[in-house]
């Protein structure tokens, strides 16, 4: 008989193009080209991820928060860069 999983959040796998990322049950792809705060950032500070009350995740090193549900329904969260100025 296995044991119990002791995280409920990893980084599988890093690529050039982004991250692997298994949440609870599931697994997300976030591309450096929407996510862009990881791509320069340490191995060990990227493989620090929390799943915090089953539905945040937090990398305490990188002071990043996202919500699971952003990454379950992107359409709901469109992502804006705040230095983007509109005319």
């Amino acid at each position: 008989m296995l044991g119990n999983a002791i995280s409920k959040a990893e980084v599988s796998n890093i690529s050039a193009h982004g991250l692997c990322l298994f949440a609870g049950d599931s697994e997300y792809f976030l591309p450096f080209d929407q996510y862009p705060w990881f791509k320069d950032a340490k191995l060990d500070e990227i493989l620090d991820v929390q799943l915090l009350h089953e539905f945040h995740l937090h990398w305490p090193e990188l002071d990043i928060d996202i919500e699971l549900d952003s990454l379950q329904n992107p359409e709901k969260y469109p992502l804006i860069d705040s230095h983007v100025q509109h005319i």
